[in-house]
Parts: structure tokens; sequence; C-alpha cells
């Protein structure tokens, strides 16, 4: 298990810092200005998105490329270092093709995809050229147990009939979202295993009967691409959308999300680098009774527990990568939990701890700190609360204590007992 970055890795990320302190970083207060008022920078994006796609930095989350598809083709753990970087500025992603929902969407395109689906939807996502949204989470029920859903995908001769509401459907208010990949219910019968209820069908944003109902705040901020509840009356599709046979939503969702989990992860742990960069920055420059806020001890005492707990997260990070592109997705299921759970409580703490020192200003937007929090809290719930995650880990230790039981029988004393006494050990007693 070697996570020393290859020189493949490191000259992508001198590559992709230069272009994001030369470009990047040089149009943010453009970015943020245009969005303030109101309008997507999509000539920005476009002009960035050319250069990047000529600077080799574009589609670099794919390791599934096709010589015939643009992109660079990387693993997951060479990927995992340059995401951190893209992380470090939230809007950038989409710049190199990398944005979340497209990245996991491509992902079971790839996977999954008709021919005719690939042409239709993947080909002008690899290119950039649209962008798509995933619609799972209902208001109605605990959508982390998609057995709950209930929007319905009813057969009706060729076609689908959609109708249902969906919430957190982020993306879709952008000027180039496209389509939908819906989960519902197209088999409600009680004789059918509840996990094989569920598909996925591809729905094309203009069809009649789906409509925006609105842009979901979170944490009382309105992105500006939109984290929408939607409706479908109606809508029909060809039963050609359908993603994949019907009745593998599920295991159609968990191959996507995994990919999707772990990039979160990744610039998660860049915005927690920038954030800590911050707070060193500021406990240097800032005195209060006297003395700079760097000489207090609980000040130093903070910086240090985020620099160890950051380079946790990132060792853990690059296992799952590891892990994902070595023994499979499905191999990795655990760890990416796992850091799916240390990743968004971390961006909690780290980001908490730089506000702090700021002051006031850290809740205002003259820093990143206020809407990476933010962003961080919401992450606790994106790709599945840690309820759920912290439940994948726990039922695997289980599995392993089962499986191993009485083996750690002679670690245990019994004063009671002469010590060249043999002890047995009873691994059928409840």
């Amino acid at each position: 298990m070697d996570f020393g970055y290859s020189e493949k890795v490191l000259a992508l990320q001198a590559k992709l810092r230069s272009f994001m302190e030369n470009l990047v970083l040089t149009n943010n207060e453009r970015w943020h200005r245009e969005a303030e008022a109101g309008s997507y920078p999509l000539e920005l994006i476009d002009e960035l998105k050319a250069q990047a796609k000529a600077s080799g930095l574009w589609n670099l989350f794919l390791p599934g490329l096709r010589d015939d598809e643009p992109g660079t083709r990387l693993t997951n753990l060479e990927y995992a270092p340059l995401a951190e970087i893209m992380g470090r500025v939230p809007w950038s992603a989409e710049v190199f093709n990398c944005s979340a929902p497209d990245t996991g969407n491509m992902e079971i395109l790839h996977m999954f995809a008709t021919p005719r689906q690939r042409k239709q939807w993947l080909k002008p996502l690899l290119e950039g050229d649209i962008r798509s949204v995933i619609s799972i989470t209902e208001p109605d029920v605990a959508s982390s147990d998609p057995t709950n859903l209930r929007t319905s995908i009813r057969r009706d001769g060729d076609h689908y009939v959609i109708n249902g509401r969906k919430w957190f459907n982020t993306g879709a208010m952008h000027p180039r979202a496209r389509m939908l990949i819906v989960l519902g219910v197209t088999d409600a019968r009680e004789s059918t295993p509840s996990h094989k209820r569920q598909s996925f069908v591809i729905v094309p944003m203009d069809t009649p009967g789906f409509e925006i109902v609105r842009n979901t705040p979170i944490m009382n901020h309105h992105a500006l691409e939109g984290h929408c509840e939607v409706v479908f009356r109606n809508v029909c599709v060809p039963v050609s959308n359908l993603l994949g046979e019907e009745g593998e939503g599920f295991a159609i969702a968990q191959a996507r999300l995994g990919p999707g989990r772990i990039h979160h992860c990744m610039r998660t742990i860049g915005q927690c680098e920038l954030a800590l960069e911050l707070m060193r920055e500021r406990v240097l420059e800032r005195s209060a009774f006297g003395k700079k806020l760097a000489e207090y001890a609980n000040v130093q005492d903070e910086i240090a527990r985020s620099r160890i707990e950051i380079d946790q997260a990132r060792l853990l990070c690059l296992q799952a990568a590891w892990l994902m592109d070595t023994q499979g997705n499905k191999a990795a299921r655990v760890d990416v939990s796992a850091i799916k759970i240390v990743a968004a409580q971390l961006q909690v703490r780290v980001v908490d701890r730089a506000m702090q020192v700021f002051g006031a200003m850290g809740l205002s937007d003259h820093t990143p700190l206020a809407y990476l929090w933010t962003w961080g809290r919401a992450l606790r719930f994106i790709d599945g609360p840690d309820e759920v995650h912290l439940r994948v880990v726990a039922r695997n230790e289980l599995k392993k204590a089962k499986e191993e039981l009485g083996q750690n029988s002679a670690f245990f004393r019994h004063p009671t007992r002469p010590a060249d006494a043999p002890i047995s050990f009873d691994a059928t007693r409840k």
C-alpha cells in the first residue's frame, strides 16, 4: 500500500495549481459578483473549460475512460490529490468537468447506458456541453433507505409514466441542465423483494409534466445551481430511457454512490487545508490582550489538532481510493463509508475552529469559511447520513467478530483458576 504520489501525479498537481492560481483565483471575484447578481457565470465557466480541456485537465475522475472519450484517465488514487486542489475553490470543479452530480451520473452511464443513451447523454456530458441531475431523495420518507421511495414509474405500453415528488435535486437550475436520472418504483408487488422494486429512468428536463417547484435552501443559503424540489405529474418517457434493467435501481445507486462519496471527501480535505492555512495566517497577524493569537496555548492546540486530523483523514481517503482501484468499488464499500463519516465531521470541526479565530469576520462573506462550514454540515447528509455509514462500519465489525468468535479467549485471565489450567470458551453461550 504505497500512497506516494507518482511523477505523473506530481506533474498534474503542478499544472493544476498553476491553472488555479493564474486562471481560477484571478476570476474568483468575477464569479461571485455575477452569482450575487443572480446570473450564472456561464461565459466565464465556458472560457475556463476550453482552457482546461486544452491543458489536459479534463474528466480526471473517470478511471474507465475509453480511448475515444475526452479526458485524462486516472485511477482514484491518482485523482485524490487533484480533487483536493479543486475543492479549495468550490465552483472550480465544473471548469474541469469534475462536478457533482455529473461525475456520478457519468459513472453509471458509463457502466449501464445503452449505445443510444451513451450517444444522447454520456457523450455531451463528457464533452461538458450539458449538465445533469440525480433525482433520488423524497421529502416524505427517509430516503437513505431506498425501499421507502414512493415515486411511481409505471409501465404503459412502450412508455413509463412517472408520478412523484423529489427534493435536493442538485444542479436542476443550472442553465445547462438537460436531464435527470430518476429513481422510482417500477414494481410495487409485495411478492417482489424490497430491493428489486426500484429502477432508474432518464428524464429530459423539457418533458411535459416535470416542474421545478423551488430552490431549497441549505442552512439558509440558496445555491445558484439549485438544490431543488421537483414534481413529476404523469411524466411520460420511452421505455428505452430505462437505465440498466428493471429492478436494478438499488444496485445501480450503490455503484454510483461509491465514487461520488469519495469525490466529496477528496474535495473536503482540500477545503479543510484551506481553512487551516487561513487560520494559521490569521493568528500570526492578530493580537489580543497584548499578545499575538499564535502565542496562546489553546489556539496552538486547535492548529495542532487540525493538522493531525486532516492528515489522518487524507490517509483514510487514500486507502479507500486504493481499495477501489485494486479490489473494486464493492470491496471498498466499508472504507468509503468510513471516510464519508470522517471527512464531513472533520470539515465542520476544522472550519469552525478557523471561524472562531477570525471572530465576527468568520461569520461573514469576507472569507470562504462560512460557506465551507455550511457545506460541511450539509455533507453529513449528502450521499447518505452519518448514521447509515456508521451502521455499515459497525455491521462489518460485528460480522468479523462472529467469524472470529473465541479467538481472543487466550487474552483473558481467570484469577480463580490455577495459572496452568486450560481456559475453555463456549462460543455458543449467549
